[in-house]
């Protein structure tokens, strides 16, 4: 294990110094996790696929290869499709019923990529069926039902994990560890700026007038497990603006201004867009004494830079773990089952960084400031 990913295995955060929340967030990672018992930690896992969906199909299920474990079933409400994209990517087994494969005693884990209005219930069966869940981002379209999900997995004794891969990236890793070191003295803001040119295979659910549509939802709270990972301090409140930009029919917002007053009267500005296909994504940590600049690392491909500029100049810094995000979430993940590590972004961090997303929409639909709703202790 490379020393940055123990020390955030280990805390969850790189710096909490708030104990109240501290206490919360560490809480689930002393649980005996049921199942786990019966379980080798070197035993890979088997997992079953909700959703026969793009991600999986692009990113997961080679992550799940690579890291050794094994895609048992997959299940779709549409019978054919599941049938011919198990056929497509080397699935032993499809249901399209979800009871029917939680009802499998072979599939240990499961991860869950449908769309986001059904994360919630589909997170509570599966936590009833004992299995463990990795979940997609956002978990859910509203905070009630983030809190019912972290609920009922801790209730159920399962881990719950959420699919942000930005914390896990070796560049972001390296970013916390120069803040935590104190190289660019005590943070004062933060810029993010993530725009694509949102791929035409994805402009389905996204351009839609759905619950979680929209760039907030899909880019806008990977910003948030990133900068509040980053920053350890509470977000306070937002204002943004949003707007529709694209050739699209869609009214749906695909671009997106917000500025996150965080505590310590650190401002973190998060400019997110599906729209601009040339313009480059990153981040920038703006200290007392330099900055840190990580270019072209808002990406689940493992690549990009992170350069320090303070007093005494500019330097790139190296970076040298460069796996894949998602296969350091799904080896996290594993070791969450034994009290080893934690997940890299776990149901609380996960429901924090949901509460920005919703606040950011909320201050741009009604032109006002508005409070982040960040758990507390005794909220859940």
């Amino acid at each position: 294990m490379h020393r940055d990913d123990r020390h955030d295995a280990l805390c969850g955060w790189s710096f909490v110094p708030n104990a109240r929340i501290r206490r919360v967030v560490c809480s689930l990672g002393n649980a005996r996790f049921r199942g786990a018992e019966q379980m080798k930690r070197t035993e890979p896992l088997t997992w079953g696929l909700v959703g026969a969906s793009d991600i999986a199909a692009t990113r997961m299920i080679p992550a799940i290869r690579r890291v050794g474990d094994a895609v048992a079933a997959v299940v779709s409400g549409d019978r054919k499709h599941a049938e011919s994209y198990a056929e497509r990517n080397g699935i032993p087994k499809y249901f399209h019923n979800l009871d029917d494969l939680l009802a499998d005693p072979t599939i240990n884990a499961v991860y869950i990529s449908s769309r986001n209005e059904y994360h919630c219930r589909q997170t509570t069966a599966a936590a009833a069926a004992g299995k463990h869940i990795l979940c997609e981002k956002p978990m859910a379209t509203s905070l009630d039902e983030a809190d019912t999900m972290v609920a009922a997995c801790d209730e159920a004794g399962v881990v719950l994990a959420i699919n942000h891969h930005l914390p896990a990236a070796g560049t972001h890793r390296k970013i916390r560890e120069l803040v935590t070191e104190g190289r660019i003295g005590r943070p004062l803001s933060v810029n993010v700026r993530h725009s694509t040119l949102l791929p035409e295979r994805l402009r389905g659910w996204r351009l839609e007038e759905a619950p979680g549509a929209g760039v907030v939802m899909d880019l806008s709270c990977h910003n948030a497990s990133v900068v509040n990972r980053l920053l350890g301090t509470r977000p306070l409140d937002v204002v943004a603006a949003n707007a529709n930009q694209g050739v699209w029919s869609s009214g749906v917002d695909d671009a997106s201004s917000a500025s996150i007053r965080y505590e310590g009267s650190v401002l973190a500005d998060f400019q997110d867009s599906f729209t601009l296909p040339f313009t480059p994504s990153y981040i920038q940590v703006n200290g007392e004494h330099g900055n840190i600049l990580g270019f072209d690392v808002m990406t689940p491909e493992p690549k990009g830079s992170v350069v320090l500029t303070d007093n005494g100049g500019q330097y790139e810094i190296r970076v040298d773990d460069r796996r894949h995000s998602y296969d350091i979430t799904l080896k996290h993940f594993r070791s969450s089952l034994y009290g080893i590590s934690r997940p890299v972004v776990d149901g609380l961090d996960a429901r924090n960084a949901l509460a920005v997303s919703i606040a950011i929409l909320g201050a741009a639909r009604t032109g006002r400031r508005i409070g982040v709703d960040f758990l507390t202790e005794g909220r859940i």
